[in-house]
């Protein structure tokens, strides 16, 4: 994949710049360090975190849908393992660990054709190897567009 200038601009950033004794980011922090590659094409934006929920949005744009005009379903998956991953970082990272996905089961209950893909993550299990969190995202009016349960692996930050 190619990257952009603006991209390029952004990872030299990540590597001179970047916070290290911060205990916990803010939500700018999140959506400058956290989102790139991949969630930035998409247009990941955070808008809350805490130690058990998190949540983000994604504004609805041509790129995201289907020859039907209804988004992807692959947004759906790509929202909602990035979100508990990112969140799962930022909990476990003071105790010296990183989290990578494991899995993601992602059901799709009704489409998205315009507006936002607004989703809230909730931890719905902290272990010493890993966490599960279930993503409900939801259309503008609130209304349940896809469930995803994703299990993180906890592991040190060095290994």
């Amino acid at each position: 994949m190619t990257l952009s200038p603006q991209d390029k601009g952004t990872e030299e950033e990540m590597k001179t710049e970047r916070p290290t004794t911060a205990p916990r980011p803010t939500l700018e922090d999140l959506n400058r360090w956290m989102v790139v590659g991949f969630d930035r094409l998409y247009g990941l934006e955070f808008d809350a975190l805490s130690d058990k929920e998190v949540t983000a949005h994604v504004r609805i744009a041509e790129q995201h849908k289907q020859p039907t005009g209804i988004v992807h379903g692959g947004l759906y998956a790509s929202i909602a393992e990035s979100i508990a991953t990112i969140a799962a970082v930022v909990s476990v990272a003071g105790e010296g660990n990183t989290a990578i996905g494991l899995s993601n089961s992602t059901s799709f209950i009704r489409p998205i054709s315009q507006g936002s893909a607004r989703a809230v993550g909730r931890r719905r299990h902290s272990g010493r190897t890993t966490q599960v969190w279930d993503v409900e995202i939801s259309d503008d009016d609130g209304r349940p567009c896809a469930l995803t349960r994703v299990t993180i692996a906890v592991r040190p930050q060095d290994a």
